[in-house]
């Protein structure tokens, strides 16, 4: 069975600093072609935070990039997502994601972790 699972998140103060973590089981990490962390608040859609790819290019959006930084350890099998400077418009569900393009294809989510960010 398939597991992502997230941890870190929790409530901190406008300007902080909080680390999200995802561990992946099984082949799950080792052969997705990306992992990443999306966020979704209350009526809006999930959105990409940043992606990490098993080449090890990032991608961020841009209402993070300069703040936020996904990194992996290849030995943990887990992805992690450094967020410094944090708003309250950071503030959402977190979700940890594994895809993979090539033959089998896979999209997988973990169950969120939510991070509130107090003005």
């Amino acid at each position: 069975q398939v597991q992502l699972v997230e941890s870190g998140g929790g409530l901190v103060q406008a300007g902080g600093s909080l680390r999200l973590s995802c561990a992946a089981s099984g082949n799950i990490f080792s052969i997705s072609n990306a992992m990443g962390w999306y966020r979704q608040t209350p009526g809006k859609q999930r959105e990409l935070v940043a992606t990490i790819t098993s080449g090890v290019s990032r991608n961020y959006a841009d209402s993070v990039k300069g703040r936020f930084t996904i990194s992996r350890d290849n030995i943990k099998k887990t992805v992690d997502l450094q967020m410094n400077s944090l708003t309250p418009e950071d503030t959402a569900v977190y979700y940890c994601n594994a895809k993979r393009y090539l033959l089998p294809q896979w999209d997988y989510w973990g169950q969120g972790t939510q991070v509130t960010v107090s003005s």
